[in-house]
């Protein structure tokens, strides 16, 4: 990918997610779906492509550990060790989020993962702020491991699609690892 698609694709992104709309794109993980994570009507949408009760939380992406103090009310120090030496992608479930629409936070949590690859660094770099996380399958359905399998109708219905070529390498098959983080720092694995 040239330096100039690639800020292309960056810049779509950024108007597309400031303008309240949805992108379909490839994550560090898998394929998600995603939208500016501070704009409610954006979330509700993501919601509504999905078909996914409002009941099951959504992750947020974001491109340091910087910003999480923007969206916790308390990181743990297990927090920054966990991301800084994570093997895979891993989502940390946190206690306490702040500055979040409320349809984003689960029984007083909100599940964060910082993300590694660059390009999709760069893009939340610029952004500046976060973005949901979902897989891009209809609820129920098989999560796809490629833009071709993704449902025609999540195709549809979003208002951008980041080509797979963004990614520095191809989409993994696999969600994060899920972790939850008590105020003791006590790990608890809900997804390996």
């Amino acid at each position: 990918m040239t330096i100039n698609n690639k800020n292309n694709i960056i810049q779509k992104s950024i108007e597309v997610l400031k303008s309240g709309g949805t992108i379909l794109y490839p994550t560090d993980t898998v394929w998600g779906i995603g939208c500016d994570a501070t704009n409610p009507k954006a979330i509700k949408k993501v919601y509504s492509i999905k078909k996914r009760s409002t009941e099951k939380p959504l992750i947020l992406l974001m491109n340091n550990v910087d910003l999480l103090l923007n969206y916790v009310e308390s990181v743990p120090q297990i927090a920054y060790k966990i991301i800084n030496t994570a093997s895979r992608p891993t989502t940390i479930i946190y206690n306490n989020p702040i500055n979040l629409p409320n349809m984003l936070i689960h029984q007083n949590t909100i599940a964060i993962r910082v993300i590694q690859d660059s390009n999709l660094k760069e893009l939340l770099n610029i952004f500046a702020k976060p973005i949901t996380s979902t897989s891009a399958n209809i609820t129920g359905n098989q999560t796809p491991d490629k833009l071709e399998k993704i449902d025609n109708d999540i195709k549809n219905a979003v208002d951008y699609i980041i080509p797979e070529s963004f990614m520095n390498r191809p989409v993994a098959t696999k969600a994060s690892k899920l972790i939850k983080l008590s105020n003791n720092s006590k790990i608890e694995v809900i997804r390996n």
